[in-house]
């Protein structure tokens, strides 16, 4: 039987028949057994239980005094980890944190920790690894060692980083249980925050190794005239809207293979790392750490522990909130979504070398666009609209993405400037695909119709006092003025002034890796920091970039200069310093005034040539919290040889100065 159309309606019926032959074909490609699912939630401890909430705390919304009882061991797992280029699982042991029992569908993304501000979270942290020959003390503490040696770090909550709370200086070996407790404040901001080992000396190998989890801060406070609440309260689900979550761990997991001699086996011609069928893969040295190895490995970043996997039950037109981490050791990650092509080649026995090919031939624009609501946790002023963004080791961006139409999208790591880790040269990598299996899709203006579900959500959950003002802000391109969980630090607030420049010194022998000069000292004070203080910060990178990441109080940008003075974080100043295209950096764009909990440091200028760096200022207070801590490098290997610093906020003495223990 032939199939016959009238020509009026030919146009309409020939564009769905066409639309759903691609997505057919599209989705073809794409192999669903590796679906993305959220990491299993860490749950509550049989030990302990949850303190009640009070029905009255419940009633009105606002934080309650809960305690979460958690137990997280660490233990080597024995798994397998997808690999394209062999079109097979490779078998590995990892070190991991699991909870009272392993995830089968996720062994080698640690499992997501929940807490309400308020809340006493205690993790019983159980060292189960074996003795370690490494743990003892090398030459250099700035030497790796003490690899089965472990801690545990809430990157980004404000807490105390003290005794038993995020106390990074203590070592919990091979057969020790420690208990950490974090009283987190009712005035603490809901977000996406993470959790990871910080273990000096072992820290890129064992975060490399997958010791890395999502840590979600929910807040229930709604916004009033008075204060503001958590966005969280705008973004509950309606039955128009239902804000569908993701909670997307990337890491880098840079496993390898050994011959008989400890040597890392690699491919003869491409000279990526290499497992035969029989062999197990592992993270037992630094020689698999340092540029550029992640990108010669030929490993790929992974997905909440998946290789290439779908992300599935997307629909169209319905905006969904992505809360993403990059959970890996040093290499930068420009995330983007492409539409997949129909007829789209397979990825059975793609090597990472062919990546670049398989997204020019088969991952098509314009790109889909990200709405950023919320950088490491905190909300943004406004959502900024992107469709590229940039992840440096320890970010977190919390995004708002509606899927324009049905039919399959390509997640894809772009190609970023030279200046970013790993990015020596321009390539793009193929992280896994979204499919869109139904919906109506997007007409018109993506941002308009964005803006309609919040104004949808704003009128569904806001209180009738706040609804207007809520409303309007949305409307004022996206404003969160209600959510946002810092004002602006003013010029009149400064009362101190830091300075920090990172670098590496290539000319000694081991290479150094410093700040203002010197390497990490374990029994030495860098900064003394005092207690109700507000500092301005100049950072600067004297060789190649760096993340900088400083713990327990977060900072805001107050400008970002090229080598020119030009500010880059201005919304509509370019950043195209050193391009040889003239294709500017996105990463900097629209972050003056964003508050941070870590932030990359540019340089692009060749060892000695310093035209190439940037000038970051940020500003920051100190509140609540004394007591020693640490910042350093992201760069997890960078952080384990040395580039890190002690920090202590002490009170002050009432003259301007800090008192000195008396004791």
């Amino acid at each position: 039987m032939k199939l016959r159309i009238a020509p009026d309606k030919c146009r309409f019926v020939c564009v769905l028949i066409l639309s759903l032959l691609t997505a057919a074909g599209a989705s073809a490609q794409v192999n669903n057994s590796r679906v993305v699912r959220n990491p299993p939630k860490l749950r509550t401890s049989s030990k302990g239980a949850p303190v009640a909430h009070s029905l009255e705390a419940l009633s009105t919304g606002l934080p309650t005094l809960g305690e979460t009882v958690l137990n997280l061991n660490v233990v080597y797992t024995d798994g397998g980890i997808w690999n394209p280029a062999t079109n097979r699982e490779d078998r590995v042991r990892l070190r991991s944190y699991q909870g009272d029992a392993i995830d089968p569908n996720a062994p080698f993304v640690s499992p997501t920790v929940e807490v309400s501000p308020g809340d006493t979270l205690r993790i019983t942290l159980n060292n189960q690894l074996p003795k370690d020959p490494t743990c003892t003390s090398p030459a250099s503490v700035n030497t790796p060692h003490c690899f089965n040696g472990t801690n545990l770090h809430t990157h980004g909550l404000w807490v105390n980083p003290g005794g038993n709370g995020d106390n990074v200086l203590i070592s919990i070996n091979p057969g020790v249980s420690f208990q950490y407790e974090y009283k987190i404040p009712p005035d603490h901001p809901a977000g996406t925050f993470w959790y990871h080992t910080h273990r000096h000396g072992s820290t890129a190998l064992q975060v490399s190794s997958g010791m890395a989890g999502a840590l979600i801060v929910r807040g229930k406070r709604v916004p009033s005239a008075t204060s503001n609440g958590d966005l969280d309260t705008l973004l509950r689900g309606t039955s128009r809207q239902p804000f569908t979550e993701r909670i997307v761990v990337m890491q880098q997991i840079q496993y390898a293979c050994r011959d008989d001699q400890g040597k890392i086996k690699v491919d003869p011609v491409d000279k990526s790392y290499r497992c035969d069928e029989k062999d197990v893969g592992s993270v037992e040295g630094y020689d698999q750490f340092g540029p550029p190895t992640w990108r010669n490995s030929g490993r790929y970043t992974s997905i909440n522990g998946l290789v290439l996997p779908t992300f599935s039950g997307t629909r169209a037109g319905v905006p969904e909130r992505w809360r993403v981490a990059h959970g890996g050791v040093r290499d930068t990650i420009s995330l983007q979504f492409l539409e997949l092509k129909g007829g789209a080649r397979t990825t059975n026995g793609l090597k990472a070398t062919d990546n670049d090919g398989f997204v020019r031939e088969n991952c098509a624009g314009p790109p889909v666009t990200q709405y950023l609501i919320a950088a490491d946790g905190l909300t943004l002023s406004s959502a900024i609209k992107s469709a590229i963004t940039v992840f440096q080791p320890g970010y977190r961006w919390d995004a708002l993405i509606s899927f324009p139409k049905v039919g399959t999208y390509c997640v894809i790591n772009a190609a970023a400037p030279a200046s970013n880790v790993g990015q020596t040269a321009p390539s793009r990598q193929l992280l896994g695909f979204v499919s869109v299996e139904t919906g109506t899709g997007v007409q018109g203006d993506p941002s308009l119709h964005v803006t309609d579900a919040l104004i949808r959500a704003a009128n569904q959950n806001m209180p009738a006092s706040i609804r207007s003002k809520v409303i309007a802000d949305l409307r004022a391109g996206m404003r969160l003025d209600s959510f946002i969980a810092h004002a602006d630090v003013k010029d009149g607030d400064v009362t101190g002034k830091q300075t920090l420049t990172f670098n590496i010194d290539i000319n000694q022998n081991p290479v150094q890796f410093q700040i203002d000069g010197r390497s990490y000292d374990t029994g030495r004070i860098d900064r003394v920091l005092r207690l109700g203080g507000v500092d301005e910060w100049t950072i600067k990178s004297d060789f190649v970039g760096h993340p900088f990441h400083i713990h327990v109080n977060p900072f805001q940008i107050v400008k970002i200069l090229d080598p020119n003075g030009k500010d880059v974080s201005l919304p509509e100043e370019k950043d195209d310093f050193g391009s040889a295209d003239g294709t500017p950096d996105p990463q900097y764009r629209s972050l003056k005034g964003v508050w941070k909990d870590t932030l990359w440091i540019k340089n692009v200028a060749p060892p000695g040539q310093s035209p190439g760096k940037y000038t970051v200022v940020v500003r920051t207070h100190y509140r609540r919290y004394i007591g020693d801590f640490v910042l350093h490098c992201h760069i997890l290997d960078h952080e384990d040889q040395g580039m890190m610093q002690n920090v202590r906020i002490a009170l002050p003495d009432g003259d301007g100065g800090v008192a000195n223990p008396h004791h």
